[in-house]
């Protein structure tokens, strides 16, 4: 963008204030070069401390002293923005939607045809600089859009761009995923302390054997399938807690939980 970057997140929430918290660590932007507004005044004040971004008094106000606005409201809340926003745009506008589910569509039907929409899909570990995002560009964004939004949320995790219609499934994967991974390092706690293990140990046990887990799947480019069998001795421990995991149809579980959340996000989309 030709213009100096000016980022306006019309929703200030926990997702809101993590990115923005990225983006002026990374550099990207200044503190003064960052807006945003949300109804929720509590919401509004901890974004305020957290990023020494200034907020506003009105999603109108961000939209006119910002050229990048970063949508992160719930999917029921988009129309209404969109209609207090719509009088604003520019063609120097961006719109950045985290808003899940919701189409490009909806937003090229709400602020006009050439308005530059990018739908992006990122995750929760984004408070952590962590997150694993996806982004689809609408029909007037440019390839500096996309490389803009690529930076953006590199600087939180990593960002791969997608077609539009491989968003729902990242949804399903990554975007619901966490929660399936909390639930995994739970379960696994559940099972140390049933062996005799503290709570307190066994989770951080747990949780840390996931990290390094995902850490060599990242770091080596390997196979998850390969990096198993590194660990599956013949007539080992591993072999038998895997046969377990296999009589409880954990594979099929997981696959069959994302395929459920992506069907979820196209129904979120329709409404």
């Amino acid at each position: 963008m030709a213009a100096k970057l000016t980022i306006g997140f019309l929703g200030a929430g926990k997702m809101g204030t993590a990115l923005a918290k990225g983006f002026i660590s990374a550099g990207l932007v200044k503190p003064t070069e960052v807006r945003a507004f949300d109804p929720i005044k509590e919401a509004a004040t901890a974004f305020a401390k957290e990023t020494g971004a200034k907020t506003a008094k009105s999603n109108l106000e961000v939209a006119k002293s910002c050229n990048v606005l970063i949508v992160a409201v719930k999917p029921g809340n988009v129309p209404e923005l969109l209609s207090e926003i719509q009088d604003s745009m520019t063609p120097e506008h961006l719109v950045i939607s985290i808003a899940a589910g919701v189409p490009i569509a909806k937003f090229e039907v709400g602020l006009g045809a050439s308005t530059r929409v990018i739908r992006v899909m990122p995750n929760t570990p984004a408070l952590l600089g962590a997150s694993a995002t996806a982004y689809a560009l609408g029909k007037s964004a440019t390839a500096a859009d996309g490389e803009l939004c690529k930076k953006l949320f590199s600087s939180v995790g990593i960002a791969f761009q997608l077609k539009e219609a491989l968003l729902d499934a990242v949804t399903g994967l990554s975007g619901s995923g966490p929660a399936y991974i909390y639930m995994i390092i739970e379960a696994l706690s559940d099972g140390g302390v049933a062996s005799g293990l503290p709570r307190d140990v066994a989770t951080k046990l747990a949780a840390q054997t996931v990290f390094g887990s995902a850490k060599m799947v990242l770091e080596t480019g390997m196979h998850p399938g390969a990096l198993k069998d590194m660990v599956t001795s013949p007539g080992g421990t591993t072999i038998e807690g895997l046969h377990e995991l296999e009589k409880g149809k954990l594979r099929g579980t997981l696959i069959n939980a994302v395929r459920a959340a992506t069907e979820k996000s196209k129904k979120l989309g329709q409404a």
